[in-house]
């Protein structure tokens, strides 16, 4: 039994595994738990409209690369008898619905960590009313309040939080969650297929340029061609010319590999030293959203920072947006990101760090 299972759950005859930010059939905490407690087990998965409604580009990389991302795990669900129900709407009216619909006695589904994710599943859990809402950890190594410091108080400094992640790691939470053996329970469901772009209002195209593979067959492919690099890592990553980097943040924020398998590599290298830390990294930023969700609303950290007054010049951050600031580097990074959608992470530094100190833009006008 996993760790992230606080209480064994009892056994059901139908339930629901929402697919969210985890878009994979292997190693998945929710999908494992759901197939070993239930006799039958439905996939789905909610393009939300309230997330939908906020995207102004109709030719979102995003979204293409989860609507790819869905149709290899339908593909996959298929050739072990089942599917996946792919719905568009709001999710505490589509789980709730669906689960009436169906007579599931549990939703199974991992934890998120955003604000808004948090409240929208609470507007779910109240909405199934008597049917069970189970949430387990999938996104990180340690979430939430795991890792405290010696006066049981959240982190605040990456370092000593770092070196209490490595005093309480071992192999256990490396290890992936047996999936496969359960795969008896899949509800054998007909063929569905996946609702269009065109018919949640996007369109098609944009992964075409930056060539992102998606699903977990992509995920795997990339991370398989990164370990033959990942002995280079800690010094080619300094150079956004050189092929130095994963490119696997993609496929981490959509979960389709999951974070053991990541994280479960020898350390036998400088270069895979430096990749555990920047997983490291991620929990540590997951973990200070669990314990400041103002963060995802646009305040500092720092609440000092709050205060400043930006003398946020239009056209400064139209330069800036529009690679047009004279600065070859920060233009060159501003290009990859409008045409591809991605940005190396040195140049992501680099244009943040340009935009604020060198413009004086507020940091809250480059994140949207």
């Amino acid at each position: 039994m996993h760790r992230s299972l606080v209480n064994p759950v009892p056994p059901y005859k139908r339930s629901i595994c929402w697919f969210r930010r985890d878009l994979r059939l292997t190693d998945h905490a929710a999908l494992y738990h759901a197939l070993k407690n239930s006799s039958v087990v439905y996939c789905v998965f909610v393009f939300d409209t309230d997330i939908l409604g906020s995207l102004p580009d109709k030719q979102d990389r995003r979204v293409e690369f989860i609507w790819h991302s869905l149709s290899e795990l339908n593909s996959r669900l298929q050739h072990l008898g089942s599917s996946l129900q792919v719905l568009h709407g709001k999710p505490e009216e589509l789980i709730p619905k669906l689960s009436f619909e169906l007579d599931v006695q549990a939703v199974f589904c991992n934890r998120d960590y955003e604000p808004a994710a948090i409240s929208r599943d609470a507007r779910v859990a109240t909405e199934l009313m008597q049917i069970a809402f189970h949430q387990f950890k999938d996104q990180v190594i340690f979430e939430q309040s795991e890792i405290l410091n010696g006066s049981g108080k959240p982190y605040g400094v990456f370092t000593p939080y770092k070196n209490a992640w490595l005093k309480k790691i071992d192999a256990y939470y490396f290890r992936a969650y047996p999936i496969e053996r359960y795969f008896s329970s899949l509800a054998r469901t007909t063929a569905r297929t996946l609702p269009s772009l065109a018919s949640i209002g996007f369109l098609p195209g944009a992964l075409e340029l930056h060539k992102m593979p998606a699903g977990e067959a992509g995920a795997l492919t990339l991370f398989e061609d990164f370990l033959l690099r990942i002995d280079t890592y800690r010094d080619a990553r300094d150079f956004p010319a050189v092929k130095g980097v994963s490119y696997l943040s993609t496929h981490l924020r959509f979960g389709t590999i999951s974070i053991r398998k990541l994280a479960a590599q020898p350390i036998n290298s400088t270069g895979s030293q430096t990749w555990l830390s920047e997983l490291i990294w991620r929990d540590f930023y997951q973990m200070l959203l669990s314990h400041h969700p103002q963060l995802a609303e646009g305040y500092a950290y720092k609440t000092q920072f709050n205060a400043i007054d930006f003398p946020n010049e239009k056209s400064k951050f139209s330069a800036w947006c529009e690679a047009r600031t004279g600065f070859p580097l920060i233009d060159a990074a501003m290009r990859q990101l409008n045409q591809t959608g991605y940005m190396h992470n040195r140049l992501r530094m680099v244009v943040a760090s340009f935009l604020v100190k060198d413009l004086h833009i507020d940091w809250r006008w480059g994140e949207r």
